[in-house]
């Protein structure tokens, strides 16, 4: 299984061995992998979708059944500016409520200070980055368990998204715990990230040209 250190290998082979699956790595994280293609969708358009989405009524297009609540904190405009900010979620994985605070991250954290000649080398549009946390909606604190990727690379009539995740690694502890991860989470977040990227391909095109047309036009959402 691909270690979260090893992440630009992604760059490097358009197809691994394992694009949808899941296991431990050798450091001890536990690695989720989804591929999903997205027809008429571009990179373009995830970004805006990352920097668009606050609101839980916008959330539940993603996921009608299994995304539950949203809202945002920090950075995010509608132009595709979402790194920096945190979407605090609750959705259900694997049969369970998680709540969860997002912190996106630049890629560069994760593919080297160079990533913009590497995806351009490769043919890749952007990524999507960020630490992943269990989120206390009482009081606002967060612990972080986790790393997140969605890989996108431009193809004909569309684009692809390699979903990447690593779970075990927990702040505070030393080493990671992905040998600790629950089953229902292991195979529940494979099964959510695809169908979840699936819906969103159904819908984005025409959410995108819709408010990003206003956006331009200075009329706004």
């Amino acid at each position: 299984m691909l270690r979260l250190d090893e992440a630009g290998f992604l760059l490097e082979h358009e197809y691994l061995p394992i694009e949808t699956g899941h296991g431990l790595t050798s450091d001890n994280m536990y690695h989720v992998a989804a591929s999903t293609y997205m027809p008429n969708c571009t990179a373009e358009m995830i970004d805006w979708w990352f920097g668009f989405i606050h609101n839980t009524e916008q959330y539940k297009l993603w996921h009608p059944r299994d995304h539950i609540f949203s809202d945002w904190e920090g950075p995010r405009e509608n132009n595709s500016q979402y790194v920096g900010g945190h979407h605090l979620v609750h959705e259900y994985i694997g049969g369970k409520l998680a709540k969860l605070k997002i912190s996106f991250k630049d890629p560069g954290e994760y593919f080297g200070a160079n990533w913009r000649g590497g995806f351009e080398a490769s043919g890749y549009g952007t990524a999507v980055c960020g630490r992943v946390g269990a989120w206390n909606d009482r009081d606002g604190t967060v612990v972080y368990t986790g790393h997140l990727i969605h890989l996108i690379k431009n193809e004909p009539g569309g684009c692809r998204m390699r979903s990447r995740f690593w779970l075990g690694d927990i702040e505070g502890v030393p080493a990671p715990q992905g040998d600790k991860v629950p089953e229902f989470m292991r195979v529940g977040l494979m099964k959510h990230a695809t169908e979840e990227m699936a819906i969103l391909a159904s819908k984005l095109p025409g959410l995108y040209h819709k408010h990003r047309r206003g956006l331009v036009s200075g009329k706004g959402l």
